[in-house]
């Protein structure tokens, strides 16, 4: 009989210090590779010794309930033949642990398909949900949600259980998703969550994606619907007046730093239409109230009862200059952020121009007549490219977001078709935030300039025109974005000066068509104000008439932009059809 050792036998030992939990096999038992041998428990973790070969077990050394030592043996076992030492990953369980799919169903109670009550309400209002708007603006496996299990904080008043799906994500669906192929932070309020009304969670979910946005330097779409702040939340127990909240103040301060873009439809009152107006663009639909508070403040306040449909309607908001972009409906608003967006992004690589032999005609011969100078605006712009901003408010000046060969600007333009193209009080106020915003973002700004002037008169002062309008030359004075400008006609005293930046000087390129006339006012009124002792002079009608035409026609002569143009106070005459190409290669 041979005393040679068996090579074949293979022991296997403890990796660590621990207490044997199980010993799941048997001696005599044939074992595959990968078969669990022995359960050991350490600093409170299970570790599983695994066979690293095929084969046969021969000796158990180890007992359950045993301490062993590090190295000490567990048991021995033969090598099968061909057995191999090479470690492979092995599926560790049939199937997926319990855990996932209980984690599955009760992510579920937040989508769409189990809150098919509150989805049909929303249906039946005409409008979408929050997951149907989120769908809109991104492709959903694009988003990366935060915080979507959360639930009001009212534990205290209401089961559980029901709270997961009738207050899902507390209201509010935040996170990152691709829009244009480029990451954005979303946040879309949820209407059917008890209103749309801001809760604790729904707060510190708005805070913690806004972080993340600055952080990352991300912009923001944010859909706004709401009915303010939830009184209802009986689990923040230490919070007392609730004025700590920092949502409104974080929101703000990402003012300059990305670009917002805000949504509402429906009913947008007290917190949630502050956080409306706050955004650097504002789009609403059609079915739109916006107030800084709802029926129930204002009843509380003791100023009458309204209805919903009441407050901030619209058509007020639209006209007074609180919203930027009117559109049908969410899904259209949706679009429109995106487009809005876009601007701020990145460099369009394909575009199409039109056709710009038409420039030539697009003022009349007659200087008093008017012409439509989105026409003009349209014509320079990429096909299909502008887009306007407050169309409704301060009318006299068209602002909007447009792209010259693929590239970002903005334009303000004079419309002669509103009060003559005279700049009123509100026409400088939004021509100037609209500079602003322009400046923040480094979007060169091209200056269309058509205008009489300032607009005059003891009620325009009312309105507080020497502040508001004052306004412009600050901005302008301050501008570090490129800035351009072309005289299309009407280029007259202060008016004219503000619509350049302050002075002719200011632009980087100052340029007129051969239609431009400048002066420091309105040629009419600088002859009679100038001449009028001249004037005044002659007894007879028809002589003071000609020597009126006679002095209009030497002003007109001396202010045309051939004539500025020589004695160097703007830059360059050009032919109308040429613009477009001029202000590309300047951009």
């Amino acid at each position: 009989m041979s005393n040679a050792p068996n090579v074949n036998l293979h022991s296997v030992v403890a990796p660590l210090t621990g207490t044997i939990i199980e010993v799941c096999v048997s001696t005599g038992e044939t074992v595959s590779k990968g078969r669990l041998l022995l359960l050991i428990e350490s600093m409170k973790v299970q570790l599983r010794i695994e066979a690293e070969h095929s084969g046969q077990i021969e000796h158990i050394s180890a007992q359950t309930g045993e301490t062993v030592e590090r190295g000490s043996s567990l048991l021995s076992m033969t090598r099968a033949a061909n057995a191999s030492d090479s470690r492979e990953i092995t599926n560790v369980a049939a199937a997926p642990h319990a855990s996932i799919s209980a984690f599955k169903a009760r992510q579920a109670l937040s989508l769409d398909e189990q809150r098919l009550d509150a989805v049909k309400k929303r249906h039946a209002k005409g409008y979408l949900s929050a997951r149907e708007n989120l769908a809109n603006l991104c492709d959903p496996a694009t988003f990366q949600e935060y915080g979507q299990l959360a639930v009001a904080a009212q534990r205290q008043r209401t089961d559980y259980d029901e709270l997961k799906s009738s207050t899902a994500a507390d209201g509010i669906i935040t996170g990152i998703g691709q829009i244009n192929d480029k990451p954005v932070a979303i946040v879309v309020n949820d209407y059917s969550v008890l209103a749309g009304t801001q809760g604790f969670f729904h707060h510190m979910k708005i805070d913690r994606i806004l972080e993340i946005a600055k952080l990352k330097s991300l912009p923001v779409i944010m859909f706004t619907e709401g009915g303010g702040g939830r009184p209802g939340d009986t689990d923040a127990l230490i919070v007392n007046s609730g004025l700590q909240c920092t949502s409104f103040a974080t929101w703000a301060g990402l003012s300059g730093r990305v670009p917002k873009i805000s949504v509402a439809n429906g009913y947008n009152f007290a917190g949630n239409a502050a956080l409306f107006g706050a955004a650097d663009i504002t789009i609403a639909t059609k079915n739109s109230w916006i107030g800084m508070a709802g029926p129930a403040m204002i009843e509380g306040g003791g100023l009458g009862r309204f209805k919903p449909t009441e407050i901030g309607p619209i058509e007020s908001q639209t006209k007074n200059g609180t919203v930027d972009i009117m559109v049908a409906d969410e899904a259209e608003a949706a679009r429109v952020a995106t487009q809005a967006l876009s601007y701020f992004q990145s460099v369009n690589s394909e575009w199409q121009a039109n056709e710009q032999i038409g420039m030539q005609t697009a003022l009349p011969n007659s200087r008093r007549q008017t012409y439509s100078v989105r026409n003009i605006v349209n014509t320079l712009s990429d096909i299909g490219s502008f887009t306007e901003l407050r169309a409704k408010f301060g009318q006299s000046i068209i602002t909007g977001l447009s792209r010259i060969e693929g590239k970002a600007v903005g334009i303000l333009a004079n419309d002669c078709e509103h009060l003559g193209g005279a700049i009123d009080a509100d026409s400088g106020e939004k021509a100037a935030r609209f500079m602003t915003l322009c400046d923040q973002f480094k979007l060169p700004i091209i200056s269309l300039c058509d205008t009489p002037g300032f607009m005059v008169g003891p009620q325009h002062e009312e309105l507080a025109a020497v502040r508001r309008l004052a306004e412009l030359f600050r901005v302008g004075a301050q501008l570090k974005t490129p800035f351009y400008a072309v005289v299309l006609r009407k280029c007259y005293g202060l008016g004219a000066q503000a619509m350049l930046g302050g002075h002719t000087q200011r632009p980087a390129y100052t340029l007129s068509w051969p239609t431009g006339e400048f002066g420091p006012m309105g040629l009419e009124g600088a002859v009679k104000l100038g001449f009028k002792k001249e004037l005044a002079a002659l007894t007879e009608p028809q002589q003071q008439q000609a020597l009126f035409d006679k002095l209009l026609a030497q002003q007109y002569a001396k202010g045309q932009a051939t004539e500025v143009a020589s004695v160097l106070e703007i830059d360059a005459v050009i032919d109308p059809a040429d613009t477009r190409s001029i202000l590309a290669s300047l951009l």
